[in-house]
């Protein structure tokens, strides 16, 4: 992954820390997954619960679907056509059966991927409609904030601080 990657919060998909990162409502157990791949964007898949895009970029030629803990599965990968940027759909549906349940036995969630070239573009949540979507979603509006003297800018670590928030800003 490169650096234009984009990191909103859309309870579904996102792309952090050199992988794209799609949050499923079982905490242990397996997924049905489908891969699409496309010259050009295709239309939204019907009868899914949550519909979010991201963009993102292959540096290498290659992103594959994999557990955190596994090897990559047999799909093929969503880097299609080579290194260069791409736009990411992903559909999902089920997760609100068994979230956080420590294993599933059998799958009860189902994740469409639909990958195509494109350029950057902002992220952009399709449809939003199951409940821990939504629950994802506020995590984010409801963080606390703490601010203490260390942030200061007449301290070295405030100092250090600030140019650190800078540099993730791009300034």
């Amino acid at each position: 992954m490169a650096d234009d990657l984009d990191m909103s919060h859309n309870g579904l998909v996102a792309a952090t820390d050199g992988a794209i990162e799609v949050s499923t409502g079982i905490h242990t157990g397996d997924v049905r997954v489908t891969v699409e791949l496309h010259a050009q964007k295709p239309e939204p898949a019907a009868d899914w619960e949550e519909i979010a895009e991201i963009s993102w970029r292959s540096p290498s030629g290659e992103a594959f679907v994999a557990p955190p803990m596994d090897d990559p599965v047999d799909l093929p990968s969503l880097a299609f056509q080579g290194p260069g940027p791409y736009r990411l759909r992903v559909h999902a549906r089920g997760r609100d059966t068994a979230v956080d349940q420590a294993v599933v036995d059998e799958a009860v969630e189902s994740y469409l991927l639909q990958s195509w070239p494109a350029e950057h573009q902002d992220a952009l949540l399709v449809r939003a409609t199951d409940a821990y979507g939504a629950q994802l979603r506020a995590q984010d509006a409801d963080d606390t904030i703490v601010i203490d003297h260390e942030d200061s800018l007449d301290t070295q670590t405030g100092r250090e601080r600030h140019i650190l928030r800078r540099a993730e800003n791009g300034q």
